[in-house]
């Protein structure tokens, strides 16, 4: 489990790393198993996407690969008249042309994306990996498919509406401003993009601070496929740049997916006006392993639901509930398969866990960690050698978790697992359904009825039997209390894009 090459690999040839007009990553050996960047076309700066063209602004900040701190690209920063500039481009392109063109054109439109994307996939998994640390067999295998799937899948909404909302007579809203997490963000833009456009809709779309690189490619891909001017502009910065978004009078809806505090500070601030709002937020799902699980299977469930993408998944399974009388078995398997996990360079398609997003998110896991070593739960981390720049963290999971423990009741969004027992399914519920949250849950049993019996009792927006993590653009996704509200994915991603 370390992040240096076998010796083997080490002998290969190696040879240095330049991108043309960038600094991507100099000086790194590559082997077999690597990914190597240097066929990716990354600008040196990229300014915003608006009204299909590319706009300079007064500010540009860095964005960075956090495997290794090294500066990718520089960003254009968005403020209040670029923001405006880019919501009045969307207004001019619904009043002038997107909706009167007929559903069937929109429709073209969306399916050229999807086939551009397909034709550049493994260029957008690099890139994905590179500027957010996430392991490029995670990106080749869920990220990019699944974002090229929800095109496709909306693609084919887009002149049946009338058969989504029979007898309803459906309507697109007009603009729609839409601000994405830096987890999965060019899955989250598709999430967000297809939906709207297939509706009728034109879009604003803000990228994350951390990992905009993606998204300024979708911007290329959009001008590719002869996407009308303003129909999709694109723009990044902080919260600032989101405020003005959130706020501006021609946004007739707010799509965000993100933390719950800023979730909250969007629903103050559309209060009283006649914006649409949907809302992704946090979660702290529970796991729940009864004790006639497939246990092998239920451990790489485990891995899975609170490892992948180094646990920075709002429907992550961070509690993880085991009857007592598996316990130690489950214990004992999970640290065994945790020893074989490989941490390490997101392009090397060996490695399991990759770089944490940021500095900033990096402390964040940190600080949660020491609260819970403080309030008495038992740590396990497996050996393993981190490298020495870049962001990372070991995989972590504590035993002898109280309910009342901040690891058990706070989103740390990293690779760290809280472990709880319980006796009977009706303690299993009860603890499942004790969190502000309610975003996803989890089941493993070889029993069906406990299956339906226990799932339809928490109350989550997402659940899972026997399995963690799996997704289809035909299947909506969603939360109940503090994690959210509204559906995206499947036809009810379409309710929040129109008016009827």
């Amino acid at each position: 489990m370390s992040s240096k090459l076998p010796a083997k690999a080490k002998k290969a040839a190696a040879k240095e790393i330049t991108v043309k007009g960038t600094n991507i990553v100099p000086k790194w050996n590559y082997s077999k198993s690597i990914e190597d960047p240097s066929h990716i076309k990354l600008k040196p700066k990229y300014d915003l996407f608006i009204n299909g063209k590319w706009e300079k602004t007064k500010k540009y900040f860095d964005t960075i690969n956090p495997s290794n701190e090294e500066v990718i690209s520089k960003v254009a920063y968005a403020e209040g008249k670029e923001v405006d500039k880019a919501v009045n481009a969307a207004s001019k392109a619904y009043d002038n042309v997107w909706s009167k063109i007929s559903a069937k054109e929109r429709s073209k439109y969306i399916f050229r994306i999807a086939r551009i994307l397909q034709e550049k996939a493994r260029e957008f998994s690099i890139i994905e990996s590179m500027n957010g640390g996430k392991p490029v067999r995670e990106s080749k295998a869920v990220d990019i498919p699944l974002s090229i799937a929800h095109f496709f899948y909306y693609a084919g909404w887009a002149d049946k509406l009338k058969y989504a909302f029979p007898g309803q007579n459906p309507k697109p809203i007009g603009v729609v401003g839409q601000i994405i997490p830096w987890n999965f963000p060019l899955l989250m833009a598709a999430w967000k993009i297809a939906p709207a456009l297939a509706c009728g809709n034109t879009v604003v779309i803000k990228s994350a601070e951390t990992t905009p690189l993606t998204l300024y490619k979708l911007a290329e891909v959009i001008e590719e496929a002869g996407v009308p001017e303003g129909v999709v502009n694109i723009i990044s910065g902080d919260g600032a740049t989101g405020a003005y978004l959130v706020n501006h009078p021609k946004v007739k809806k707010i799509a965000f997916t993100g933390s719950t505090e800023v979730g909250k500070i969007i629903m103050r601030s559309i209060a009283g006006t006649d914006k649409k709002l949907t809302l992704e937020l946090g979660g702290k799902a529970a796991n729940i392993i009864f004790e006639d699980a497939p246990i092998d299977a239920a451990i790489e469930g485990i891995i899975n639901g609170i490892y992948f993408n180094q646990g920075h998944v709002c429907c992550a399974g961070s509690r993880l509930l085991v009857q007592e009388s598996i316990k130690d078995i489950v214990v004992k398997k999970l640290k065994h398969r945790m020893r074989n996990l490989r941490v390490g360079d997101p392009l090397d398609k060996n490695t399991d866990i990759g770089a944490i997003n940021s500095r900033m998110q990096l402390n964040k896991i940190k600080e949660m960690v020491d609260s819970g070593v403080a309030e008495g739960a038992s740590m396990y981390q497996p050996e393993c050698t981190l490298p020495a720049r870049g962001f990372w963290f070991k995989p972590t999971f504590f035993t002898e978790v109280a309910q009342s423990n901040r690891i058990a009741n706070e989103e740390i969004f990293g690779p760290v697992l809280s472990i709880l027992t319980f006796r009977t399914p009706a303690e299993a519920v009860e603890k499942a359904n004790n969190t502000f949250y309610g975003l996803s849950a989890g089941v493993w049993t070889d029993k069906g009825s406990k299956v339906f019996n226990v799932l339809s009792k928490i109350r989550a927006g997402v659940v899972w039997a026997n399995t963690f993590n799996k997704f289809n653009p035909a299947s909506p996704f969603g939360g109940y209390k503090e994690s959210g509200f509204g559906r995206e994915g499947g036809k009810q991603g379409l309710d929040a894009y129109v008016s009827l």
